[in-house]
């Protein structure tokens, strides 16, 4: 039966658990004070196990529980409400989709409205009126280009032409604003409506400003949401004070997963002033959240076109920007790494372009700074091999193969041998870790586990198979090192009715699970106990 999240830690016995990776006899799993006490068949027998709560697991699977290493958490929470636009392929399918809301939820109209981010009022500005936000379209395929007039167009005819409506591509490095949504920034004068990078990151915020109670128990709803996916630890790299954030929530309730928070350029001294280094538990939240990583962005986007490359986009030859774009040259990312690596703050730095992945393994390499590059989509040869080499955890998202195997096969022709190129990264010797960089997939790590072993969704051919790695490895990936339990480990658990290792690829993507525990106390449970 399903029972309630949350709930005290109890000393427990799991019988009759199949650990992962293991294809021995089933085994019983003993866990007292938080941590695994034992392991071994029989435990039930013996009298160690007086007086703890037994929870038969009818031969299910048991791992450590899994980790994201990459989420933008308050942005996925609001994600969760906003209008979903990723099935659009063209301006008209995501104008449809914009209307159809409109129409079944007017703006600030009824209670379905009163509970998404369309009710919410943009920004501190004078006009606090409702706006309505979608999230996920993918231009980089479209036959034709958004702009706000024929956003305008098609809402006009519908009889909603003063709508506010603020869509985000699904990498999140552009959107594209009707006309009333621009002059609610200030941009009213903008010649297409459609905003990239520069023009776009600083103001994506004010979308975010919902009040601090209401956006806390988003998050905490989608927290939930990751527990029964297994989860128990995740990455927090919100552009935000995560750790103010996170100690009012911790403080509010939420207590389902440890989270390590990042750190932006604009908090780093901050955080140096607090005497937080990598690892440290955050004072005030009950040992559930650390400090994270310096989180800094060096290029842009794939399907935005602006992720730095060595070679230019095709179409764009001759333009300013033929290579996408450099946000943070060299040097100054270089300064800000050492600042970090000084006070025992790793870096987790974001470089998606070949030539911006050379420029930072350039930087750690200078200043000797640890920590991972987030995303590393696209590697120039050779560079797999100084992962390895200088020790540089590569943080990538597997699902993101999935959803942008076309646009690189597009924008980046010849060279999708060396991108998403999980495979090559682990034969090099780098250590992988695995996220969804939620919301641009979502918080699920099953999907990514599915996405690196298969590469393929949706019943299509595999997309560069030679790229694929084992299931074992993927879970590794996905659980901090190591999936297999060990004694002596927290008690961070995840059960699975499904034994991963011979599930396809099907099951693989939306594994059953039917517990998770974490220090052994329940944060998700469908089993009886």
């Amino acid at each position: 039966m399903i029972t309630p999240h949350g709930g005290s830690a109890r000393d427990l016995l799991l019988t009759d658990a199949r650990l992962v990776g293991s294809s021995g006899e089933p085994v019983d799993v003993l866990v007292r004070e938080g941590r695994i006490a034992a392991i071994g068949p029989r435990l039930a027998a013996s009298g160690r196990t007086a007086g703890v709560d037994r929870i038969a697991m009818d031969g299910r699977t048991v791992l450590r529980g899994l980790r994201d290493a990459h989420v933008h958490m308050t942005q996925w929470a609001l994600t969760r409400r906003r209008l979903d636009l990723s099935s659009a392929r063209s301006v008209a399918d995501a104008v449809a989709l914009v209307v159809q809301r409109l129409a079944a939820e007017p703006l600030g109209d009824g209670p379905l409205a009163a509970e998404r981010l369309a009710a919410e009022p943009l920004g501190d500005g004078p006009d606090r009126s409702p706006v309505l936000v979608g999230m996920g379209f993918r231009d980089g395929l479209w036959p034709d280009g958004p702009t706000a007039a024929r956003l305008d167009e098609g809402l006009r005819a519908a009889g909603h032409g003063s709508a506010p409506v603020f869509l985000l591509s699904g990498d999140l490095h552009s959107a594209w604003l009707s006309t009333p949504a621009l002059r609610r920034l200030g941009r009213g004068d903008h010649p297409t409506g459609l905003l990239r990078e520069d023009e776009w990151m600083p103001l994506m915020n004010r979308l975010e400003h919902v009040p601090a109670q209401r956006g806390d128990a988003f998050v905490d709803e989608a927290a939930r949401a990751a527990a029964a996916r297994g989860v128990t630890e995740l990455v927090d790299l919100e552009i935000d004070d995560n750790l103010r954030s996170w100690r009012r929530r911790v403080a509010a309730g939420t207590d389902v997963l440890r989270v390590a928070v990042g750190v932006w350029p604009d908090h780093l001294d901050g955080a140096i002033a607090r005497g937080l280094s990598t690892g440290d538990v955050v004072p005030g939240t009950g040992g559930l959240v650390t400090m994270g990583p310096l989180k800094v962005i060096t290029d842009g986007s794939l399907n935005t076109r602006t992720a730095f490359c060595h070679d230019p986009y095709p179409g764009l030859d001759g333009t300013g920007e033929a290579r996408g774009r450099l946000v943070v040259a060299g040097e100054d990312l270089a300064r800000l790494m050492a600042t970090a690596h000084r006070h025992g703050i790793a870096s987790a730095i974001h470089a998606i372009g070949d030539a911006a992945n050379t420029l930072v393994l350039d930087a750690f390499e200078a200043t000797g700074a640890r920590g991972s590059v987030e995303h590393a989509q696209l590697l120039r040869d050779g560079d797999a091999e100084r992962f390895a080499r200088l020790g540089v955890v590569a943080g990538v998202q597997p699902e993101h193969a999935m959803d942008d195997r076309d646009v690189a096969d597009r924008y980046w022709p010849g060279r999708t041998g060396r991108a998403f190129a999980v495979g090559t990264l682990l034969r090099a010797g780098a250590t992988l870790a695995f996220g969804s960089d939620a919301p641009v997939a979502p918080l699920d790590p099953w999907r990514g586990v599915a996405a690196a072993v298969h590469r393929s969704r949706d019943g299509r051919e595999p997309w560069h198979p030679e790229q694929r790695i084992g299931v074992a490895d993927a879970l590794d990936a996905s659980t901090g090192g190591r999936a297999t339990p060990r004694v002596g480990d927290r008690a961070d658990l995840a059960v699975v009715d499904i034994d991963p290792v011979v599930a396809d690829a099907a099951t693989l993507r939306a594994m059953p699970v039917s517990g998770t525990l974490l220090a052994g106390r329940w944060t998700w449970c469908t089993l009886d106990r």
